[in-house]
């Protein structure tokens, strides 16, 4: 697979809106981000190689981000 251009990191935002501005924090949350795209890239590169449809797999994943919730967070 072809590298892409890296992504411009989101400008953290606190829940009133508000950009984080703790260095620390701003740089564990990109870190976070590129060890998950690592990890999608990686899933979609096998997935292919096993022969499965590019598409469907990046579907799961969306799917699998859209249904995360808050850890004790009632819905």
């Amino acid at each position: 697979m072809s590298a892409r251009p890296p992504q411009a990191r989101p400008v953290w935002r606190q829940a009133d809106g508000k950009p984080v501005s703790c260095l620390e924090k701003i740089k564990v949350l990109n870190q976070n981000v590129q060890e998950i795209e690592n990890l999608c890239r990686d899933a979609l590169e096998d997935g292919v190689l096993m022969g499965c449809d590019a598409d469907q797999i990046k579907a799961a994943l969306h799917a699998l981000v859209d249904g995360l919730t808050l850890p004790g967070k009632k819905d």
